[in-house]
């Protein structure tokens, strides 16, 4: 009797000691951002949601958060990571529109039923124009300029068989290319080179104008060749219990870029850079509170979405990590404030940044928002969780402001998370219900929350950057958003923005060579009223405007919305 009145003197003497904390910090007028999380533990009762774990883990011994992983005493060093492929199988494939696949449908084909590089406008086969049309189909997200028979910019031109290598380059030069290779075939009688595109031009233009040269005899495309015997299967990834790598198509996405090369600053709270999931990937530490704290739940799991490269898989697994410590706090909720955050914030821009991901929220703060101002004016990309208030709740911040990307969560089923904040101000959404992300001392965990979403996010921008380092933040938003998939009512909307982002979509919008992105050049586009919105108070400087009845549909409840769209 005497320990259990001893423990609850003292269990009152912490409330005490809390709440007057936190009176202290309110009438010193210190804003507090919450971190933007709804852990859960991973005893999760629906079998479909239960990670699978490989044989080098070890089994739960408790209801705690604990999955633990044979970790070998000594450091973990690697060379270079790269997206684990192998037959694991995963969940099943999320099915998306069709209009998200490069198809050869009817818009596709040319008058004689040939497909083409892009879209016919009218989009009969009729092959005439159909500029009334173009911005009317809703939803053709496909890039337009993508043709997976060809290998893009080069083309197999039969030239001169008496020029010389050095009158074959020079021809190469006065049409603007470079000459791969070319040699004289016997078998066909003919010299035949293989020729690239060295600039932004159009491979039609490119291809006319080089054939009409003396020096020219045929000019085709290169075409691309693949085995019959092997299985066009979708390559697979990560852990089967994640289910969002599919959703986002990053298993795709990453045939074409990892995020090698470009710096994401994490503001959370402690990083455990010692798991295996995150072994060099953490190139920079900074605690801006000053603490001796050790790694925390929520920081881990942002790492880990955005680079996990061991068991599980992150969207941009080759990424760099700044680890900014600005929230405190080993158990529980962490909290932060307007000073701590705006010393993070300074440190992610004078270090080498390209991308700040915040996966917490906040009241309106004039320090915040001006910082933010300064950040985006040097070219940093601000991604954050849209909150975990619920329908209710006003906008927060950093989400709400105009430079930020706003990240809402989705479920499985793509339904919206249930805790998500909603508002015009959301850019897009990405899963964040039930995400397995790791956990300090070499654990795993299952948690829900917008904070999770907005890092998936961030590892998808660090896609796009690694295809095209010059690419805007204004650009890379507007990719975002046209590649997107669109979810709920048709067109943008107060609870998915524009749509799920689909990693795959956005990377092949985005031309290696640093070009305007695809997405932002289509005809097609989901704002037909932007400039109606754009001198409307507290829209965003991309922002997508919503529809006539967004105040309706941020009402609308998913039992209310169809199965099927």
């Amino acid at each position: 009797m005497t320990r259990k009145s001893e423990s609850g003197v003292r269990a009152g003497v912490c409330a005490s000691s809390v709440a007057a904390a936190l009176l202290l910090a309110a009438c010193l007028g210190v804003e507090v951002a919450q971190a933007q999380a709804i852990m859960r533990t991973p005893t999760i009762s629906v079998p479909s949601r239960m990670p699978t774990i490989s044989p080098g883990i070890a089994a739960r011994v408790g209801p705690g958060v604990a999955v633990a992983v044979g970790r070998s005493p000594g450091p973990i060093v690697t060379t270079r990571i790269s997206a684990r492929m192998g037959p694991t199988p995963v969940l099943p494939y999320a099915r998306y529109s069709p209009n998200l696949y490069p198809a050869c449908t009817a818009p596709d084909r040319d008058a004689a039923g040939e497909c083409l590089a892009q879209q016919n406008a009218g989009g009969d086969g009729s092959g005439k124009s159909g500029k009334k049309t173009a911005g009317k189909r809703r939803g053709n997200n496909a890039p337009v300029a993508a043709d997976l028979r060809t290998f893009a910019d080069e083309f197999v031109a039969e030239i001169d068989g008496g020029l010389s290598s050095t009158e074959a380059d020079e021809l190469a030069r006065r049409h603007g290319l470079t000459r791969v290779t070319s040699e004289n075939f016997p078998l066909i009688g003919a010299t035949f080179g293989l020729f690239r595109i060295t600039d932004c031009r159009p491979s039609a233009t490119v291809r006319r104008e080089f054939a009409a040269d003396g020096s020219v005899r045929s000019v085709q495309p290169n075409f691309r060749y693949l085995l019959q015997d092997q299985k066009s299967s979708v390559p697979t990834e990560g852990d089967p219990a994640q289910y969002a790598l599919a959703k986002l198509r990053l298993p795709q996405a990453h045939t074409l870029a990892h995020g090698a090369n470009v710096t994401v600053a994490v503001i959370d709270s402690g990083i455990d850079a010692r798991h295996p999931e995150l072994a060099n990937s953490i190139a920079d530490n900074f605690d801006a509170l000053g603490s001796a704290e050790g790694p925390h739940i929520h920081g881990t799991g942002i790492a880990g979405a955005i680079v996990a490269h061991a068991k599980l898989m992150g969207s941009a697994p080759e990424a760099r990590i700044i680890a900014i410590r600005a929230f405190g706090g080993t158990t529980g909720g962490a909290e932060s404030s307007s000073y701590i955050i705006l010393r993070s914030l300074n440190y992610a821009a004078e270090h080498g940044a390209q991308i700040v991901n915040m996966s917490f929220a906040g009241p309106k703060d004039a320090v915040i928002e001006r910082a933010i101002a300064a950040t985006a004016a040097r070219g940093l990309v601000l991604i954050a969780a849209a909150g975990n208030a619920g329908a209710k709740s006003p906008p927060l911040y950093p989400a709400a402001n105009p430079n930020v990307i706003a990240v809402s969560a989705t479920d499985q089923q793509d339904r919206l998370f249930t805790a998500s904040n909603r508002g015009n101000y959301i850019a897009v959404a990405a899963p964040g219900v039930d995400i397995f992300l790791p956990a300090p001392d070499g654990k795993y965990q299952m948690t829900s929350g917008t904070s999770f979403s907005a890092a998936y996010v961030s590892g998808v921008a660090a896609l796009l950057l690694e295809r095209n380092s010059a690419l805007k933040p204004e650009a890379l938003r507007t990719t975002l958003a046209k590649t997107a998939r669109d979810l709920g009512s048709p067109g943008r909307d107060d609870l998915f923005g524009d749509g799920e982002a689909d990693a795959f979509a956005a990377v092949m919008a985005v031309p290696a060579a640093g070009a305007t992105p695809v997405a932002a050049a289509s005809g097609t586009t989901k704002r037909e009223d932007i400039e109606k919105r754009r001198d409307e108070p507290g829209i965003r400087a991309l922002e997508q405007p919503s529809l006539s009845s967004t105040e309706d549909k941020a009402t609308v409840s998913q039992a209310d919305r169809p199965a099927t769209r």
